[in-house]
């Protein structure tokens, strides 16, 4: 199995910003599980809370997005379509609401483990190409909303092994939403093979 190079838990500081400088931040780190499963982040989505149609914390505080207005750095785990999870990393300020969608993951640790959890993915570059497929190959479910992705309590974590974002992110228009969706807020490390949707 292959070793996750050495890297440092992100503060909680890197995530007290706007979600959308966050999103840009975020590429090239690492989601790493206690397991051994990791992914370097290729695509991201920012919400923006009282600001964005499109976020579920538009419209205030509910049991559902509880964990959007918690602290910078939480995991907001949710399901979505009655279908699949998807995780993201909350930003801004607690009660703020906002957060960054984890759209795509490179694989580099635990792939033997991702597989198992996706044997409908031909190909290693399919395992976590899309924010269900991540959740699934990492084992990300409901149970883990409110993980703490700078402590690791809840087994997560978003770490820096020295990668720095590329210097020109591609940005685009969200996917897979009706309101806001002319946002430029998306973005993905060019020619990555990860990417959901290049």
């Amino acid at each position: 199995m292959a070793r996750l190079p050495q890297a440092k838990p992100l503060p909680r500081t890197f995530f007290r910003r706007d979600s959308r400088v966050v999103a840009v931040a975020l590429l090239n780190k690492i989601l790493r599980g206690v397991d051994g499963r990791s992914g370097r982040i290729v695509e991201t989505e920012a919400y923006c809370g009282s600001l964005d149609p499109a976020a579920h914390a538009y419209r205030g505080k509910t049991r559902r997005n509880a964990t959007m207005f918690g602290r910078p750095g939480l995991m907001y785990v949710y399901f979505s379509y009655g279908m699949h999870w998807c995780a993201n990393a909350v930003c801004g300020e607690e009660g703020e609401g906002v957060a960054v969608l984890l759209r795509a993951l490179a694989p580099l640790t635990g792939l033997d483990a991702m597989r198992a959890a996706r044997p409908k993915a031909h190909r290693d570059r399919d395992l976590c190409s899309g924010p269900a497929r991540l959740t699934q190959a990492l084992g990300i479910t409901g149970v883990l909303d409110g993980s703490d992705l700078v402590t690791g309590a809840g087994g997560f974590r978003i770490v820096d092994d020295g990668t720095p974002p590329p210097a020109a992110p591609v940005v685009g228009k969200r996917i897979g939403i009706s309101k806001a969706a002319d946002e430029p807020w998306r973005w993905y490390v060019p020619g990555d093979v990860n990417v959901s949707r290049r």
